[in-house]
């Protein structure tokens, strides 16, 4: 019994080993993001990606000691691209929800923010029920968790999906939508900057954890353990030793980790 139980420690011994070593070979990174989506992501004038994740997932890769380079895809093709190895990570606001779990996993999540709508400024009632904005015309992107809210509680809405959010949002702006729902800190730009004149936050809604998941984080190939272990650790650490706060406090004015 005794050899038996070394011979189960020494190859756990091993196994464990050989995870950690593999870790450690990691040296170098890809990381997809939509580059669509301030102010987690966005390309800027110049063409370049910016925003809280790329600060944020830069930092995370000093601490790291790996090389980071970014790739920007178009959020609809993001995990196909990611399971044909175009890139090894996606760090692109994507909440962990069990449907994308069938298909890739993910690390500790580093951003749980309010989902809210907005709408015009004439828009008086804050009540946001579907009874309410029955026959309303609701954007939102398409593929995202904001779309499968919609579709599963306001059926009698008119319901448009985008293929980017700034296409639903400059939409409400023209008056072709009633209602837009997404991220509240990313609706935030969009209310405070290039719709304050016509648009406004009308209400937050009750997350469903069957839709939304427990909040947003970074999603690997599934057997790719080793990777999203390093970056959980170093998620983990982040939160620990100020490094999300000090990226986290650059672009927004709210925690991003709210319970």
């Amino acid at each position: 019994m005794k050899t038996l139980f070394r011979t189960f420690a020494t190859a756990a011994l091993l196994a464990g080993s050989a995870m950690l070593a593999h870790a450690q070979q990691i040296t170098e990174i890809k990381i997809g993001t939509e580059g669509a989506y301030p102010p987690f992501n966005n390309l800027n004038s110049k063409g370049e990606l910016e925003g809280f994740e790329i600060d944020y997932v830069n930092a995370l890769c000093a601490k790291m000691k790996v090389k980071c380079t970014w790739v920007a895809q178009d959020w609809d093709g993001i995990i196909p691209a990611l399971l044909a190895k175009k890139y090894d990570v996606i760090a692109a606001g994507m909440n962990a929800t069990d449907e994308r779990k069938k298909r890739v996993d993910f690390t500790t999540v580093y951003s749980r923010t309010p989902i809210s709508f907005i709408a015009g400024k004439s828009v008086t009632s804050t009540d946001i029920s579907p009874a309410a904005l029955k026959g309303k015309n609701i954007g939102a992107q398409g593929s995202t968790i904001h779309a499968n809210y919609l579709e599963k509680y306001y059926k009698d809405s008119n319901i448009k999906l985008y293929p980017t959010q700034e296409e639903a949002n400059l939409d409400l702006k023209n008056g072709r939508l009633d209602y837009v729902i997404a991220d509240k800190l990313a609706l935030n730009d969009f209310v405070t900057g290039q719709g304050k004149d016509c648009c406004k936050f009308v209400a937050d809604i009750k997350r469903d954890p069957a839709i939304h998941g427990p909040g947003v984080a970074m999603a690997v190939r599934k057997e790719d353990t080793a990777l999203r272990d390093m970056l959980s650790k170093a998620i983990d650490e982040s939160i620990k030793d100020g490094t999300h706060k000090k990226a986290a406090d650059k672009w927004f004015t709210i925690t991003i980790l709210a319970d």
